[in-house]
């Protein structure tokens, strides 16, 4: 072949497999009042699938050439189906019109049961609505940990030690960061029974993870500062009293400030190192493991497990139900069914249940009051949300599996104590104390956890099959500074919202 022809077919061979592969982005709107609409089902073929995220956003990406034929559905509760046919795709948002329901076709396909009867159908469908057998799962799991520091605030009463004034702790406060976030995604297969209690196997098809190692506090500039003022005021054979409320404790002064160095301190550090080497190298194994532990328990953790606080049907009697109106959803009518703690419980929300088998096909939860709280000696901590979807599919064994799960937690953490530390020696002539610092701290920070987990695809697999499936343990994500669209291109996955779009992490000045 003569290299103008070698050069024209790999020309031909690039232009053929970028035009195999093309992305589709768009957002879903209500038509009438022009909200966003989450967790729609956007679909290419029973392979090629994906959620719209909590702001209607998707991106779906078809692995091979677009024909005239073929065309996106996209389906949601509520919501008429609608079909946009890909060669006429722009990236302009997406209307859906509301469904109405007829309600003489509901009563055709099924009699007029009670909210009780209802219940009882629920409950007895449990064992034989949803897939506990073998599976292999191919998913995208997103968990993103956002902190914010809602107070910072040290007062300083005294202080023997010049240095050791509000100027320099208010300095210590303006470097600390007040907010911080990462958040790690990961593709993969996920093996083994759906049940909590079996054991599952992993493989990683991707991975990443974005974090601002500049956002962990860091002293590190303000050691030698620290130093030279304890060198100049405190004597090496000191001890401090830290005392703060009823609690008080004793420290020794570390020897290493005044440079007394050994080598017992050497052997020490050497240790150190080799630790860190070894938990490097579990690190890597420890990622395909912790993660793997994680989904597992994200898609069993619900209302199936009779031991789980989302108790909406295990304990029913300590809920208040009705049936509030009729939907589609997938094609199947589904009775919408809003649920109300009595008593004391802890969460309201609204079920949608097929009306030919009574499934619970869908549940919107949200906590209504903290689900713990505790207060004792000016330290504090408050789990004040817990909020979520899940959503489950049909699949070929027509039995029912998780289709999407996100949900979000939230704690409030704080400490409002006085404090003293006081230096102590016992080889001075007079009294013992030497120095003496005294305050107030006042801290209040507030975390949330959001994870989200979407399957695209549910096979049964044997188990044999299971047991003859062979992980690859040494896995890392990929650490990235900011969120980059190239890193998932050519993946589906759930759309990113504002927040990790817009994560960059700072270069030090």
């Amino acid at each position: 072949m003569k290299i103008n022809q070698i050069i024209v077919a790999i020309a031909l061979f690039a232009a053929v497999t970028s035009y195999g592969q093309q992305t589709f982005t768009s957002k879903l709107l209500d038509q009438s009042t022009d909200k966003p609409i989450p967790f729609a089902t956007i679909q290419f073929n029973s392979k090629a699938g994906v959620i719209s995220n909590d702001n209607g956003e998707f991106n779906i990406t078809i692995k091979r050439a677009v024909v005239e034929t073929d065309s996106l559905m996209i389906s949601c509760l509520g919501y008429e189906e609608k079909r946009i046919p890909l060669l006429s795709f722009n990236d302009s948002p997406i209307y859906l019109k509301s469904k109405s329901v007829d309600l003489s076709e509901v009563l055709v396909t099924n009699k007029n049961y009670t909210i009780d009867e209802i219940l009882d159908k629920i409950k007895e469908g449990l064992t034989v609505n949803y897939d506990y057998s073998y599976n292999k799962r191919k998913l995208f799991y997103r968990t993103s940990y956002y902190s914010e520091m809602d107070k910072y605030n040290v007062k300083l009463e005294k202080s023997t030690i010049p240095e050791f004034n509000q100027q320099f702790i208010d300095s210590l406060l303006h470097i600390m960061p007040k907010n911080n976030s990462n958040h790690t995604e990961v593709l993969g297969e996920i093996y083994g029974k759906i049940d909590p209690k079996a054991s599952q196997k992993m493989e990683i098809l991707k991975a990443c993870r974005l974090y601002d190692k500049s956002k962990d506090i860091n002293l590190d500039n303000y050691e030698k500062r620290f130093n030279e003022i304890f060198k100049k005021y405190v004597k090496r054979d000191s001890y401090f009293k830290i005392k703060s409320g009823w609690f008080s404790v004793k420290e020794e002064m570390d020897s290493s400030l005044f440079g007394d160095t050994n080598e017992k301190d050497e052997v020490a550090t050497n240790a150190l190192l080799a630790e860190q080497k070894k938990r490097d190298s579990i690190r890597k194994i420890g990622f395909l493991h912790w993660r793997k532990m994680q989904i597992h328990n994200f898609e069993n953790n619900n209302f199936i497990d009779d031991d789980n606080d989302l108790n909406f049907i295990h304990k029913s009697r300590r809920y208040e139900f009705e049936i509030a109106d009729y939907a589609y959803m997938n094609d199947m009518f589904v009775y919408v069914i809003p649920f109300k703690p009595k008593r004391s419980e802890d969460f309201s929300g609204t079920m949608y249940v097929n009306t030919e088998d009574f499934a619970v096909v869908r549940v919107d939860y949200k906590n209504v009051q903290p689900l713990s709280k505790f207060s004792l000696l000016g330290i504090s901590m408050k789990k004040y949300l817990k909020e979520g979807t899940i959503i489950f599919q049909k699949n070929d064994n027509e039995k029912y599996t998780l289709k999407y799960r996100d949900e979000s937690l939230g704690e409030r953490v704080g400490i409002k104590r006085p404090f003293k530390i006081v230096e102590k020696n016992k080889n001075v002539k007079g009294r013992r104390k030497q120095n003496e610092l005294k305050g107030d701290i006042h801290f209040i920070v507030r975390n949330i956890e959001k994870t989200e987990l979407v399957v695209f695809e549910t096979d049964a697999i044997s188990e044999s099959d299971f047991k003859n499936f062979k992980e690859k343990s040494l896995v890392t994500p990929s650490q990235l500074n900011q969120y980059d669209p190239e890193f998932w291109k050519g993946y589906n996955i759930i759309e990113p919202n504002k927040a990790i779009k817009e994560f960059k992490v700072l270069d030090d000045k």
